[in-house]
């Protein structure tokens, strides 16, 4: 039985079947959704060499064959086909600033729940799936992997790196899993960084900009509804490890406080997927996941 506090490798395994809800097809130059039409276009990436013929004036000059064009005396043109497989990397957050939520599921097993219907509709679309587990234990890479293979070691690592309590946010420490992933992204690669993004440090903008030059990226940012809007008028005590404050939520002005906050930092969210072309989508723990997903992936304005 799925709980909303833990995740399980079973109910990650049985998601499997929700996950025919999604599309995620490289062969297409598109992922899409039953809901809607969220199209990527890849810019030339993830395109492998196919044959030379003669350069015709509709062809890009950029694709001409030079070697090609001296041997014979004319200008020939390079074709490329589409990779058949195509690498779709998932890095989550599962840090014990995840083990957060007032609705139906903390964030990490939000998060958790969205790599695996991704995870499974990769698999179903015939690509290759791997990424990167980040944990209060550390950081746990999974190279792309065809079939069931990638996800089932993607599936066990979020189980076994699911955070056992809250912790301290730590500014800084997501660059980390940012910049392995920069190192593990293949030219063509579709990147989806699922994750509150409280632990974003200064570098973030350098290895979003790296990952941008030659992959599709998803800033997929998860929150609970409680961050969003204060709870109902009231003293509250807040705090975790002995570190706590008063809250009195009666006052307008700490009520605006609570809302500019969050509006702030999903705004800071925004605009890190907007300076380097990545498509965002939010996703709260009220919601269903599969939902989330339908509705997130859908085509939204340039940034998609």
């Amino acid at each position: 039985m799925s709980t909303g506090t833990s995740l399980s490798l079973d109910e990650l395994i049985r998601l499997r079947a929700a996950a025919r809800g999604l599309e995620l097809s490289a062969r297409r130059r598109a992922l899409s959704v039953q809901a809607g039409g969220y199209l990527s276009a890849y810019r030339g990436r993830g395109l492998e060499f196919d044959e030379v013929r003669a350069y015709q004036s509709s062809d890009d000059a950029r694709s001409i064959d030079w070697r090609v064009t001296a041997r014979r005396g004319q200008a020939y043109t390079k074709l490329f086909r589409e990779e058949r497989e195509r690498p779709v990397l998932l890095l989550v957050d599962l840090q014990p600033g995840m083990y957060f939520g007032s609705r139906e599921q903390f964030k990490f097993v939000l998060a958790g729940r969205l790599a695996a219907l991704l995870a499974w509709a990769a698999a179903r679309s015939g690509d290759r799936l791997g990424g990167i587990v980040s944990g209060a234990a550390g950081h746990r890479e999974i190279h792309p992997a065809a079939r069931e293979t990638g996800v089932l070691s993607l599936l066990r690592s979020l189980v076994q790196l699911q955070p056992a309590a809250p912790g301290e946010q730590n500014p800084g420490r997501l660059d980390q899993a940012l910049k392995r992933m920069v190192r593990l992204a293949l030219p063509g690669s579709l990147v989806v960084v699922l994750s509150d993004f409280r632990e974003v440090g200064d570098a973030a903008d350098k290895h979003f900009a790296a990952l941008a030059r030659h992959t599709d990226i998803i800033g997929a940012f998860l929150f609970d509804p409680l961050e969003a809007e204060p709870p109902p008028p009231g003293h509250y005590r807040l705090g975790i490890n002995g570190n706590s404050l008063s809250l009195d939520t009666g006052q307008r002005r700490t009520a605006k406080h609570w809302q500019r906050q969050f509006q702030d930092h999903r705004e800071a969210v925004l605009g890190l997927c907007r300076r380097h072309g990545a498509h965002f989508m939010e996703a709260a723990t009220a919601d269903a996941p599969l939902r989330s997903l339908q509705r997130g992936l859908a085509r939204r304005g340039r940034y998609a």
